[in-house]
């Protein structure tokens, strides 16, 4: 397979205080910042935005960037956690009127997961802008799916104006097998597949994976100054319980414990920081937590339950940038240590893990190099394809 679809993004850097080049101490810039690339594209158009609290230019968000230039701004979709992203995980959002910003904000996690036809007939473009931290399992890859897929049906072109992946710099865990796919995992990938937010929409119109194998009409407006080595500390948090980058880069190896009875923190102010529950011995796990209602997890697991746990908030920001992979560790000592081994796992854990190995090696005792070994014939497999849709290059290439 070959690329489909790469916007060539060509003198946009002028635009912004002279920038030419490709120089290290030049800033990190967003595809949404270079608007030269993608303003032309959008003249005359009726548009629609998906996007959130996280499609910034700087402190102004793209909608009133859009509105304030004069385009013909129609309405937006939001993913999971809505357009201000403040709903609790999983929380089922409704579509609503936006007073604030004067358009309809049509949820994209709610009664529907896809934009219906009614969204679609009066558009002739959408623009797509959302930060994603670059695990499977992190939904807005799965609602950027469904609007390219719907988009294509419909023959609306979309501009992905890409972002920095946090956790780009690794690809790492099972690869995704389809009896499995749900929409925490639509596609056959590894749990960390190492790709921007537009190189993977590349990566799902190339390889045929919309219904039918259709192909989207897709534009990917790069980040500017970006490799697959750089350092790039998120502006906002992309969601309420990932509330800084110690979180963003814990989130791909603990949000197996979702599947689980344990806790992860959400309920307290280290969500995805933390690992507890009551029946962990104390001696071993000496932090203590009691999860409580929030508005960003309203009915966390074990709520108003003292935990025995770890915390992990502490851990050395550069040690976590340097990471190569999944830290099993944690989910394999929590089995070994939790006393009612049956009632460790819930019915959710096959589908963060899109495998029904993964369970059984850790109830049998596998060690981690074990379980990684099980899995890197398939990476390989996914590497290769992956290759044919980067954009960044590794550092001295």
């Amino acid at each position: 397979m070959h690329k489909k679809f790469v916007t060539a993004v060509l003198g946009i850097l002028f635009a912004f205080s002279g920038l030419s080049g490709r120089q290290a101490d030049e800033p990190i810039l967003p595809g949404a910042y270079l608007t030269d690339a993608y303003f032309p594209l959008l003249q005359g158009k009726r548009i629609a935005v998906a996007g959130n609290h996280t499609s910034l230019i700087g402190d102004v968000h793209l909608v009133d960037t859009l509105l304030a230039s004069g385009f013909d701004l129609i309405r937006v979709f939001s993913p999971e956690h809505g357009f201000r992203g403040q709903a609790a995980d999983g929380e089922l959002i409704s579509s609503t009127y936006d007073a604030e910003k004067g358009l309809e904000v049509v949820s994209l996690y709610g009664r529907n997961r896809r934009p219906q036809q009614e969204h679609l007939e009066d558009l002739d473009i959408i623009v797509f802008d959302m930060q994603d931290v670059g695990a499977r399992f992190y939904t807005y890859i799965s609602t950027m799916t469904f609007i390219m897929d719907e988009a294509a049906r419909a023959n609306i072109p979309v501009i992905v104006l890409d972002r920095p992946n946090p956790n780009i710099h690794y690809v790492d865990g099972p690869v995704m097998e389809l009896e499995h796919a749900s929409f925490v995992g639509l596609h056959p990938v590894p749990v960390v597949y190492g790709m921007t937010i537009g190189e993977y929409a590349m990566m799902v119109n190339g390889e045929g994976w919309l219904r039918g194998g259709v192909e989207a009409d897709l534009r990917v407006v790069e980040v500017a100054n970006y490799h697959r080595r750089s350092q790039y500390t998120l502006p906002v948090a992309p969601s309420p319980n990932l509330p800084n980058m110690t979180s963003v880069y814990l989130y791909p190896s603990l949000c197996f414990f979702e599947g689980t009875v344990l806790s992860i923190g959400r309920g307290t102010d280290k969500a995805f920081q933390l690992i507890g529950h009551p029946d962990l011995p104390p001696e071993t796990y000496t932090y203590s937590f009691t999860p409580e209602r929030r508005q960003a997890s309203v009915n966390p697991p074990q709520l108003g339950k003292t935990c025995h746990g770890k915390d992990l908030s502490g851990m050395s920001l550069h040690l976590l940038q340097e990471k190569t992979a999944l830290d099993l560790s944690y989910l394999i000592n929590a089995y070994r240590d939790f006393p009612d081994k049956q009632g460790f796992f819930n019915d959710y854990f096959e589908r963060l893990a899109g495998n029904s190995k993964l369970r059984y090696q850790i109830m049998v005792g596998y060690t981690e190099e074990d379980i990684r070994a099980s899995w890197q014939d398939e990476l390989e497999e996914f590497l290769q394809v992956r290759e044919q849709y980067l954009l960044y290059p590794e550092p001295g290439h």
